[in-house]
């Protein structure tokens, strides 16, 4: 495995930052190994991010009203984004997995990717401060929203079909998640409801995910 100090230095971490093993441990090692998992980490990390990417939104696209800063933005704190975002700075290399985990490929999941992208965020805001996460966050993601910025109009799935129920005088999409699985191996099953009537389902590795598939079900049930 690489020496971490060298991913701490790339991200403005101490060379010996315990936050940032923290950032890279999933729950399937933390069970393991008696330890604190990335979770937290996420949890707050998700947030900075949408913080961080809004800021960056609002501060050098004036051009673009709410709707679409929140159609940009959408493209850019997602699974899929955050991965290519995990990718480039090689966290799975650095992820400590459980000897399960490991066996299955789950440095190549794009879920833990993503999940461990969040955390690192977390563990330079709480090392650090916002202005420098946020500089972190634009250096990561600031080519993500340029793109995004230049074409609004092709946007995520859920986004889409909260449009076509606008424009169609319907009710926005009500989504219900269930979870399945182990901690360490978690799943989520997601269905759509528009005017309490079932339009789509989907699975996916996280929440988000799930969501994104029942929503590109219905729009194909509807072909919109």
């Amino acid at each position: 495995m690489p020496d971490p100090s060298t991913l701490a230095v790339r991200v403005g971490l101490p060379a010996n930052s315990p936050l940032l093993r923290v950032a890279l441990t999933h729950s399937s090692y933390a069970a393991e190994n008696d330890c604190e998992s990335n979770e937290r980490l996420e949890f707050l990390g998700d947030a900075v991010v949408d913080l961080a990417v809004a800021d960056l939104i609002v501060t050098r696209y004036p051009q673009l009203d709410q709707g679409d800063g929140s159609l940009v933005r959408s493209r850019v704190v997602n699974e899929a984004a955050l991965a290519l975002a995990g990718q480039r700075l090689d966290l799975a290399s650095h992820l400590l997995l459980g000897r399960g985990e490991e066996k299955k490929g789950g440095r190549d999941r794009p879920g833990l990717l993503a999940d461990a992208f969040e955390a690192v965020v977390a563990a330079l805001y709480l090392e650090r401060g916002y202005d420098a996460t946020r500089a972190f966050v634009v250096d990561q993601l600031a080519n993500d929203v340029a793109v995004a910025a230049a074409t609004p109009s092709q946007v995520d799935p859920k986004a889409r079909l909260t449009q076509w129920t606008i424009e169609t005088g319907r009710e926005r999409p009500v989504y219900e998640v269930t979870s399945h699985g182990p901690s360490h191996e978690r799943s989520f099953r997601a269905t759509v409801r528009i005017d309490g009537q079932e339009h789509g389902r989907g699975e996916g590795t996280s929440k988000k995910a799930a969501e994104a598939a029942a929503a590109s079900a219905a729009l194909a049930r509807h072909h919109a």
